[in-house]
């Protein structure tokens, strides 16, 4: 017997630093009416690493499609983009600011992973385990349970002597274009 129907939601948008934000939002939102409130601090990390790295890297365009999935006892993440060239774990150095989102989603997530599309896209998805079912417990028992917090202290050291900023420059900071998402 099916205890949990299957659920979808998808949001097409331009992977702009404000545009992340707004998606970021989204996805907390409908986890929380999907009552998987559990969920939402690791979903919105993860779908934020993907999306900046389809702002940093993906060419000849930003557009992308976001779906989250929930089948089951497992919702899955993923960002479908038009550029062929896949993404791979990197070994950030402690002066990068970036190169660690990767890692972070693996050490984060239940499973995650690429799959070239027909198109000469990608997706990048990842999946979390629901709280309280039978994969969330399989979870569990394969790997330690992992908190953000512990996640974060296995990556490698960042210098954030990078982010020193005068003052003056905080305080003019544009928080970006609010306007809504395509869809």
């Amino acid at each position: 017997m099916i205890s949990r129907p299957n659920k979808h939601c998808t949001v097409e948008l331009q992977a702009l630093p404000p545009r992340i934000g707004q998606v970021r939002r989204i996805v907390s939102a409908q986890l929380r009416y999907w009552h998987l409130d559990p969920l939402i601090d690791t979903a919105a990390l993860g779908v934020t690493e993907l999306l900046t790295n389809v702002h940093r890297h993906a060419e000849p365009d930003k557009r992308c499609t976001v779906e989250i999935d929930l089948v089951l006892d497992q919702l899955t993440v993923s960002v479908r983009d038009h550029d062929p060239r896949l993404p791979r774990v990197g070994d950030a150095d402690t002066g990068s600011t970036h190169g660690r989102g990767l890692a972070l989603i693996a050490a984060v997530s239940a499973s995650w992973g690429v799959q070239e599309r027909h198109d000469g896209g990608k997706v990048v998805w990842f999946t979390l385990a629901v709280p309280g079912t039978p994969a969330a417990r399989r979870t569990q028992t394969d790997r330690a349970a992992v908190t953000f917090e512990q996640a974060v202290s296995r990556l490698p050291a960042l210098d954030e002597s990078v982010f020193e900023a005068p003052a003056a420059a905080l305080r003019t900071a544009s928080l970006g274009d609010r306007s809504p998402v395509p869809g």
